[in-house]
């Protein structure tokens, strides 16, 4: 196999380039956007049928509702059907084009952190605003990017894609950009016992709706956003909840006073052929289902670099910033990888654009103190207002028409 070197710098670094971005959700079409408006010539690559990724709801599960089949015919959303964003609109808007609530339209959702239908809508309005929906090729997967020689340098990468149809076509492109996401390759929980456990198991990419769990006894694993949100879908119709955490505090052990039905642990320590799972805590629970919210791992099976860029204990590196691997750089970068965003400020800079606003980062830390001490009411009690006057301040610049103020 022939090995990867540094692609060639070309003769002039102004002109205008044939760039694959492969994926249509979010950062897919800011980053469409923003080549284009550099002057570059684009194809979207989306194996969907619309615009927005993973914010594309289906209400189909996968048959291994765990994931671990290799074979399975995966099932790419993972939204469940009462979720709402853990964020405000104001923050997860794009500057210039911000998510404003309709409140003249009956079929939108005006609240503050709205359902994920809302968030689909926006990102087919921003689409369609700035004309990405016509580089998108929809029901084509990418099942190929690699690094070819083009007049004796490595300096093309081969894009192999597959329509619905089966039809494969190889296209060559200066650069490709990996805005793939990454919540559609589970991670579980490794327990002790489970091979013999006779209850059912499933990760939280093919939960959809609490009503299939009706009086069962579930262990949830997990206390992050899918955790926490799941939890709650669930102790209307189950008849007990048990979160397992390696994050709840000593002092919260136990039930969990807002609820009946619910009670914290910490994390698993093994289970049994009798049904028992046994936590660290001391404490015994025979469940009927064991509920994994233990996040995704990062899969990029279409990629080949030789090495270059590895997936090691679900990190992707070497990436600079979380964005190039140097030694590829910038014909291959990733859009998306970091889950947090402290690298935002540094990428504004290098690219010209303005630091986030000072309401922004504001609101991000509001938001997040909110969340700790009211898990429950966070999305619709705020004491944030004048952050949210400062950010309509600014929407007026781009939708002087549709702000409320």
């Amino acid at each position: 196999m022939t090995s990867i070197t540094t692609p060639d710098a070309p003769t002039n670094p102004l002109t205008s380039r044939h760039v694959a971005v492969i994926g249509g959700g979010a950062a897919g079409l800011a980053v469409a956007r923003e080549l284009v408006r550099e002057g570059h010539r684009v194809v979207v690559f989306e194996r969907g049928d619309q615009v927005g990724g993973t914010w594309v709801y289906n209400s189909k599960v996968e048959s291994d509702q765990l994931g671990l089949d290799p074979s399975r015919a995966v099932v790419h959303s993972s939204l469940y059907e009462s979720l709402r964003t853990n964020l405000p609109r104001e923050i997860m808007g794009f500057r210039d084009f911000p998510f404003v609530a309709r409140e003249d339209d009956q079929y939108r959702d005006p609240r503050r952190f709205p359902s994920h239908r809302e968030v689909l809508m926006y990102l087919k309005e921003f689409a369609k605003e700035f004309g990405i929906e016509k580089l998108v090729r929809f029901e084509t997967e990418v099942v190929y990017v690699g690094m070819v020689k083009s007049n004796g340098n490595f300096n093309k990468w081969k894009v192999r894609s597959k329509k619905r149809s089966g039809d494969e076509i190889d296209e060559f492109f200066d650069a490709v950009v990996v805005c793939a996401g990454h919540y559609t390759e589970p991670r579980v929980a490794e327990i002790p016992g489970i091979q013999a456990w006779p209850g059912k198991q499933i990760h939280s990419h093919s939960y959809r709706i609490p009503e299939p769990f009706r009086d069962q006894v579930v262990v949830l694993i997990g206390s992050s956003a899918s955790g926490g949100d799941i939890s709650r879908d669930l102790v209307g119709v189950a008849k007990e909840v048990h979160v397992a955490s390696r994050t709840i505090a000593d002092e919260k052990i136990g039930k969990d006073p807002g609820y009946d039905n619910m009670w914290l642990h910490s994390m698993i320590k093994s289970v049994h052929r009798d049904g028992s799972v046994i936590f660290h805590d001391g404490s015994v629970v025979f469940a009927d289902v064991i509920l994994h919210c233990t996040g995704y791992k990062y899969h990029f099976p279409f990629l080949e670099t030789n090495g270059t860029v590895t997936v090691d204990d679900n990190r992707v590196g070497p990436l600079y910033k979380h964005v190039f691997p140097p030694n590829l750089a910038p014909w291959l970068s990733f859009v998306g990888v970091p889950m947090k965003s402290e690298y935002g400020d540094w990428l504004a800079v290098q690219s010209g654009c303005p630091s986030f606003e000072e309401w922004r980062k504001q609101m991000l830390i509001a938001v997040a103190k909110r969340h700790i001490h009211q898990p429950d009411t966070y999305r619709d009690q705020w004491d944030d207002e004048d952050l949210i006057i400062q950010a309509h301040q600014d929407f007026i610049k781009y939708f002087p028409n549709k702000v409320n103020k």
